[in-house]
């Protein structure tokens, strides 16, 4: 019950399955968002957004959506209420790197993160693809390794279920020792990411750096750049973000390791072209 409602207005951008509609209440002091599904209930649906975006929040550096609730519809399905916000264009980019990286060096929410471990509370989706969060037993970059290895790059193969990107999967990993090579000088720690960071997830609030949509869960840093080849991050926003975070040695052979991650996915969930844009980026860092 949000109240007493003045006015509603469908807002489009939701899907098949989802309606977005925002709400005006009597002396409520924002405006509501209601992402709400007739079929799908919660846990395959809204959870893992909703966590995610309260995840992001807690980080401080930028502007998230409050989430005000999240339940099973007593009719079937389940909903999301969050708040609205007025989001226009693009943010300043100096200032927008500078806060992604005070969201990454943020102290986590989530206790296990806290303790140095990957995962998130509940597994979520990256576009309509299940993404697997089970925690990591361990922290380090050896847990990291072997997460990122079995619960993002082997799913996403299998799932594709592509003989040459096979084959190429495993020779990527046998010139890399099952991916440690990466990540030799590396000290990862557990910081939470957006998940999905692309153009279509960003805006500005009052001139505020804003982010939405989030495929959340904690895990290395550079791992939020497997989607910049769908976000033009100029020059401006690289020095925001060097300000605070350097860049560590090896990291493009690792960005191209994330970017394949999303290049998989894209696959899965579209095929066409992506699946030689998967292929190469497999090579690339097999290569090194």
């Amino acid at each position: 019950n949000l109240g007493v409602v003045i006015s509603k207005q469908n807002m489009g951008g939701g899907s098949g399955w989802a309606t977005l509609t925002r709400y005006s209440v009597d002396g409520a002091r924002c405006d509501y968002v209601v992402k709400a599904s007739t079929s799908r209930p919660l846990n395959s649906m809204f959870l893992g957004e909703a966590l995610g975006l309260q995840a992001l929040r807690s980080a401080g550096s930028m502007a998230v959506p409050e989430v005000f609730a999240f339940e099973e519809s007593a009719t079937g399905g389940s909903y999301l209420i969050m708040e609205y916000m007025a989001m226009s264009g693009r943010p300043n980019q100096e200032d927008f790197g500078r806060r992604m990286a005070e969201m990454h060096l943020a102290t986590p929410e989530a206790a296990e993160a806290r303790a140095g471990r990957f995962g998130f509370p509940v597994d979520n989706t990256i576009g309509g693809t299940p993404q697997l969060n089970e925690w990591t037993k361990g922290s380090g970059t050896e847990a990291w390794v072997t997460f990122f290895r079995e619960k993002r790059m082997a799913y996403q193969i299998e799932l594709a279920g592509d003989a040459s990107l096979d084959r190429q999967w495993q020779t990527t990993l046998e010139q890399t020792n099952g991916l440690a090579d990466l990540f030799d000088g590396v000290n990862v720690r557990s910081s939470v990411l957006h998940g999905d960071l692309w153009s279509g997830n960003i805006a500005s609030v009052a001139g505020t750096p804003c982010i939405f949509d989030p495929a959340t869960y904690y895990g290395h840093h550079e791992a939020e750049w497997g989607m910049a080849w769908c976000s033009s991050f100029p020059p401006a926003f690289w020095k925001g973000y060097r300000s605070l975070i350097p860049k560590d040695a090896g990291f493009q052979r690792r960005f191209a390791l994330y970017a394949g991650y999303h290049k998989l996915n894209h696959y899965n969930l579209f095929g066409g072209g992506y699946r030689n844009g998967a292929y190469a980026l497999l090579d690339e860092v097999a290569r090194g």
